[in-house]
């Protein structure tokens, strides 16, 4: 009788959580006062309208809300898919984001909320992101997920999807932050990794409520979330001005520590990086220094990076340690090793097959593992 009842309050507290135009900071208040969202539901008018932070045009927007009759289907389908929800005052709601100003009233979510005890790691930047950055925040995020760290990241395009990706790569646990309902896929080419996330005890969080769509203004807010969940930011790749910047600007605010990785200075999506060092970021260096920075456990890492070795042949390895982050011509891998020339190729071939290496024009090569 008691659970079901405290169900039938729940539901009122999905309705004031969905309220749109509401900000955040008035839903708190404004339950503080009615002491429960049942209580909000059923208010009077004018006793309403005599809350002072509330405008006319918030109290014509929760009027209006009240004579919504769909709110109770829409609690019972989130459930069914199995989507949760978590309140701002609520003893699971996550620790790190209750210390931001602008929490959010609510989190929803598919999977887990990220573990309190565990480092959390924000990796951002570029969606249409180079080679380079791709494939460092592939490794660091290897790094540190092999090192126990959790990395929290938006499942976008590019450097979110390289990292996210990265961690899954030694079964580490990520979290992304989306800017639509977390019932939706945004982009929709990665429900691969989606799922993966999920399947490796991650989570798939959200302030929007199921059902609403990836609108573009939603993005920006979604990225204080992503700090607030973090205890540093990595910004991978990034513009002059871009939406990893901004997320640095609330990660600043929020008191997060940010580290950029340094690019080449002809490329403009370093830009944003180089200016970030030059601003007193942390400069990332390799995944091994900043593990330590970090004082987590770097064995690991070495392990595996030692492990990968052991893997190849004498030549194989020969060929691999030539290779790096920028294309290098089988002419000048010819020139640096005592090998022929078809013997370099067939060696390349058989990297490539393994997924160390991966051809990216004719002859050229980088290592991407």
């Amino acid at each position: 009788m008691k659970q079901s009842q405290r169900e039938s309050e729940r539901v009122y507290e999905y309705w004031l959580a969905s309220l749109r135009r509401i900000n955040n900071t008035k839903k708190r208040k404004l339950r503080e006062y009615m002491k429960t969202a049942k209580a909000v539901y059923y208010i009077e008018e004018t006793e309403l309208r005599g809350f002072s932070f509330l405008t006319e045009e918030d109290c014509d927007t929760i009027m209006q809300a009240k004579k919504q009759t769909t709110f109770e289907k829409d609690w019972e389908k989130m459930l069914s898919q199995g989507i949760w929800m978590v309140l701002c005052f609520e003893k699971n709601y996550p620790k790190r984001l209750a210390t931001i100003s602008d929490r959010p009233y609510a989190i929803f979510g598919k999977g887990s909320l990220p573990d309190e005890d565990a480092v959390c790691i924000a990796m951002v930047g570029a969606r249409n992101c180079t080679k380079y950055g791709e494939v460092y925040a592939g490794k660091f995020a290897e790094a540190l997920a092999a090192s126990g760290a959790q990395i929290i990241s938006g499942l976008a395009r590019g450097i979110d999807g390289a990292s996210q990706r990265g961690a899954l790569m030694k079964n580490g646990k990520t979290f992304a932050v989306l800017g639509s309902g977390v019932d939706i896929c945004y982009p929709r080419e990665h429900i691969g990794l989606y799922m993966d996330i999920l399947e490796h005890g991650g989570g798939i969080l959200s302030e929007l409520p199921p059902g609403t769509q990836p609108l573009s203004f939603h993005f920006p807010r979604r990225n204080r979330i992503i700090s607030g969940l973090s205890d540093c930011v990595l910004v991978m790749e990034a513009k002059e001005k871009s939406g990893s910047l901004i997320t640095v600007d609330m990660a600043l605010e929020q008191g997060r520590d940010v580290w950029a990785l340094p690019g080449p200075l002809n490329s403009e999506l370093s830009k944003g990086c180089n200016w970030l060092i030059r601003q007193g970021a942390g400069i990332l260096i390799s995944p091994e220094i900043l593990l330590e920075d970090l004082d987590l456990p770097y064995l690991n890492f070495l392990k595996n990076q030692n492990e990968t070795k052991k893997m190849l042949e004498t030549k194989e390895n020969m060929v691999y340690s030539s290779l790096g982050l920028y294309p290098k011509s089988v002419e000048s891998l010819v020139k640096e090793i005592n090998l022929s020339a078809a013997e370099i190729i067939r060696l390349l071939v058989t990297l490539e097959i393994k997924g160390y290496i991966r051809e990216i024009s004719k002859n050229h090569y980088i290592r991407i593992n």
